[in-house]
């Protein structure tokens, strides 16, 4: 799409060349070919330093931007955001992509739909119900269980069990909002990518995310019931028990256990090799590894013990 055509779509002064723009991104991750936009005031920081061809700004911040990018003023960039995703979010399905490919030794169920454009590895097994949408891969050796969603571009990787019900790939909880309490869907224009030997339990949703990648790492396993939101990363074999859920951009160090109904906050950072006790409510990033956790808000897994026997005490 053509710079000059998105300024009239954002109702904003276009000056400079008329780019060709094929996607959106993150001020950090954006090309020369891509939109990038700043919504958020701890942001505004990285806008001389991004790469991206032009820069969604308001009146205030447009200075950052730098002599290689095209500034587009608006009033409210998140909206505008919200509202150019729709013309950058792929097609549901692909009906000109090629047809799908299916490894050799894999068994797929006669009510199960791979999409064109999917590729299914060696040795694996397709049960009934499950879909595998246009783009999507999975590896060799995985086993999706029946009524499995796997939407479009998203990568499971070889030795990896998914169960009944599973979702892998929805949009994310994302949408722009106004002053009038309007809400403008944000379409997610990123994937999912499980890594191998990950075990996924049933009803569980792993959403993709809104640029870049949703990311379970190698080794992961999460059981029934879960929620990862869009732009999470859950680390090297981590563990989650039931119905915990991760807010979006959490970043999960590797080895770290999740009683059940324990959740996060969002964009946190979790180091490595921690334990969380069921219904930890974490609210803010751990830099430290190797400890115990408890409690909403989440403290130091001794301190609330101590907490909870004077509690007690005090209504005997």
């Amino acid at each position: 799409m053509k710079l000059s055509e998105i300024a009239k779509i954002v109702e904003a002064e276009f000056h400079g060349e008329d780019k060709d723009i094929v996607s959106l991104n993150t001020l950090k991750d954006a090309a020369s070919n891509e939109l990038s936009f700043v919504a958020n005031p701890k942001y505004v920081k990285d806008i001389p330093n991004t790469n991206a061809g032009a820069v969604l700004v308001t009146e205030a911040t447009k200075e950052y931007v730098p002599k290689d990018s095209v500034a587009l003023v608006v009033e409210d960039t998140y909206w505008q955001m919200a509202v150019l995703s729709q013309y950058f979010a792929p097609p549901i399905e692909d009906s000109d992509a090629p047809e799908a490919i299916i490894g050799q030794g894999s068994s797929v169920a006669s009510t199960a739909t791979v999409a064109n454009g999917a590729v299914i590895g060696k040795n694996t097994t397709i049960m009934p119900g499950v879909y595998v949408g246009s783009g999507a891969q999975i590896g060799d050796n995985t086993i999706l269980y029946p009524n499995v969603v796997v939407y479009r571009d998203c990568k499971v990787g070889n030795d990896c069990i998914i169960h009944a019900g599973t979702v892998v790939g929805s949009d994310g909880f994302g949408f722009a909002s106004n002053r009038l309490g309007e809400h403008k869907k944000i379409y997610h224009i990123g994937n999912v990518v499980i890594e191998d030997d990950v075990e996924i339990g049933s009803n569980t949703s792993i959403d993709r995310a809104v640029f870049g990648t949703t990311l379970i790492e190698k080794g992961a396993r999460l059981d029934n019931l879960i929620q990862v939101a869009h732009n999470c990363v859950f680390g090297k074999g981590s563990v989650a028990a039931a119905q915990s859920g991760f807010a979006g951009s959490t970043i999960i160090g590797q080895n770290n256990v999740f009683g059940a109904q324990s959740g996060t906050a969002g964009h946190l950072k979790i180091a490595p090799f921690n334990t969380f006790a069921a219904r930890s409510g974490v609210t803010k990033s751990v830099k430290e590894s190797g400890k115990t956790f408890a409690g909403f808000p989440f403290m130091d897994h001794k301190a609330w013990l101590k907490i909870q026997g004077k509690l007690a005490r005090l209504i005997k």
